[in-house]
């Protein structure tokens, strides 16, 4: 009897032994199958090398006054509070910002999405129903013919093992787009500061100009007075006075077209502003500021910490790279698991009963062998936008030092000129003083001293037109260099660096 007991146990051991050794042999040959089975990755023979930053330097006579990068809140420097002021209004309340912040919004919802499809799922499952199962069908007589119920309720969960890394390159991806997405607000904020500086000068400049021609208009009127009397006198010619009032048209002319001008950028100024037809009612005029250029004595690497632009189109390379990860992990085998514990019974009497327990638990394998080549399209698609971006990157770096070389150029020009116009200012500047000593004297006519005073004021206005467009071109240096903006390395700087 004790060897009938012990047969029978140790038959109850085999019984639950052997197939469960089966199972696990079963499960290993599946994987080693999918493993062998899988769809062969196409090599990558098409890959477009990134421009280097590292060697990136300007033509060594691009000199200024002054070296350096810009600084946060560069606009600060120029000491006006009714410009700093403006420029926090902007930057609260752009709207071009708010583009650009719905952008980043938009990135971030999509990696969230591809968080929670990492994640598992957990659901729960209730269905109650009635049936009349037919007579003549399946189940005969007394099954069929009658009305039967049936209530199941389950609680299920699932879960991606993820084992080659698919959904966590998607992640991937979307982290390199919501950086991207922060660069570019980025980017955003540094235009619209330099828009804004460069359009608060214009109007600046352009209201010094108006005074400055009201006052040559006011003195040719009485250079067109004092002809028109010597004309009466007999001691000029008629044309002198026609040359005058000619003149005096003219300056007519150029004070009409500055005030629509000036009007132009002050809409300019409000539509930055994102502000409403009363904003600039208080615009007061100030005096153009005088601050150094300053231009790094190297660009390198650190121009790509600089620029948020060249930032964005890094952060999509990287981000380029997660997805074609992700379109090479499609090629191996996908394995998930699934459980759930729940009941079933024909009566909702017996549902909770320990006999209506459902349990299960089982794992999926799913194994690409043939699909017409998508998952090879799908790569390649890919890996062509990954070139595209790069290309973009390397155009942008190109774009990047032409800007900073051109802008340099352009106020290293602009030294030169203001000194020379200086210079020829001081020289007209003395022949006024001179020419006013000479007519307290009476050694000159009213005229003459009216003619020293029209030069002295139209160096006036090409000072003024001068150092708007320094001041215009600083602006594009900065805009050029950053604006400020200072990135923390990447993933991929380090090792660039390195």
């Amino acid at each position: 009897m004790n060897d009938l007991t012990s047969g029978m146990a140790q038959g109850d051991q085999a019984s639950i032994f052997w197939p469960s050794m089966r199972l696990t042999v079963i499960c290993l040959c599946a994987i080693l199958f999918g493993m062998v089975g899988c769809a062969r990755i196409p090599a990558d023979h098409d890959t477009l090398p990134q421009q280097d930053l590292a060697g990136v330097q300007l033509a060594p006579n691009i000199k200024l006054a002054r070296d350096g990068w810009p600084q946060a809140q560069w606009w600060t420097r120029y000491g006006d509070e009714q410009l700093n002021q403006l420029m926090a209004q902007a930057l609260k309340d752009g709207p071009t910002l708010q583009v650009a912040g719905a952008r980043i919004g938009s990135a971030r919802a999509a990696l969230k999405l591809d968080r929670a499809d990492l994640g598992a799922d957990v659901a729960l499952d209730a269905t109650i129903n009635r049936q009349r199962y037919s007579a003549n069908g399946l189940f005969p007589p007394p099954i069929g013919g009658r009305y039967y119920g049936e209530s199941t309720l389950r609680l299920m969960a699932g879960y991606d093992l993820d084992w080659w890394g698919k959904r966590r390159a998607a992640i991937e991806a979307a982290v390199g787009e919501v950086n991207a997405r922060r660069a570019e607000y980025a980017q955003a904020e540094q235009t619209l500061a330099a828009s804004i500086v460069q359009s608060y000068f214009n109007l600046q400049a352009g209201g010094a100009r108006l005074a400055n021609v009201e006052k040559m208009r006011v003195a040719q009127r009485s250079l067109v007075m004092d002809r028109s009397k010597r004309v009466a006198h007999g001691l000029a010619s008629i044309d002198e006075q026609r040359k005058a009032e000619e003149d005096l048209a003219g300056l007519n002319e150029q004070h009409a077209a500055l005030a629509a001008q000036y009007g132009r950028e002050l809409e300019a100024l409000r539509a930055l502003l994102g502000a409403d037809g009363h904003a600039l009612a208080s615009f007061a005029p100030h005096a153009l500021p005088d601050v150094p250029d300053s231009l790094p004595t190297n660009l390198g690497i650190e121009l790509l910490a600089r620029r948020p632009d060249l930032q964005a189109a890094r952060w999509r390379i990287e981000a380029s790279l997660s997805r074609i990860e992700a379109a090479q992990a499609a090629f191996y085998p996908d394995i998930n698991l699934s459980s759930f514990f729940g009941f079933d019974a024909l009566s909702i009497d017996n549902l909770m009963k320990a006999s209506s327990r459902t349990p299960f638990i089982g794992s999926t394998l799913s194994l690409p062998l043939f699909d017409s080549g998508r998952l090879q399209a799908r790569l390649g698609v890919a890996r062509i936008q990954r070139n595209e971006i790069i290309a973009d990157y390397n155009q942008s770096v190109f774009v990047a030092v032409r800007d900073v070389a051109q802008s340099g150029l352009a106020l290293q020009g602009l030294e030169i000129q203001t000194r020379e116009q200086a210079a020829s200012a001081a020289a007209i500047q003395a022949l006024m003083n001179t020419a006013s000593a000479r007519f307290n004297q009476g050694l000159i006519d009213h005229s003459t001293l009216l003619s020293a005073e029209m030069a002295v004021l139209k160096q006036e206005d090409a000072s003024l037109q001068l150092k708007n467009q320094q001041l215009q071109a600083e602006v594009a240096l900065i805009k050029a260099l950053g604006g400020g903006y200072r990135a923390e390395p990447s993933p991929m700087d380090t090792a660039l660096k390195q």
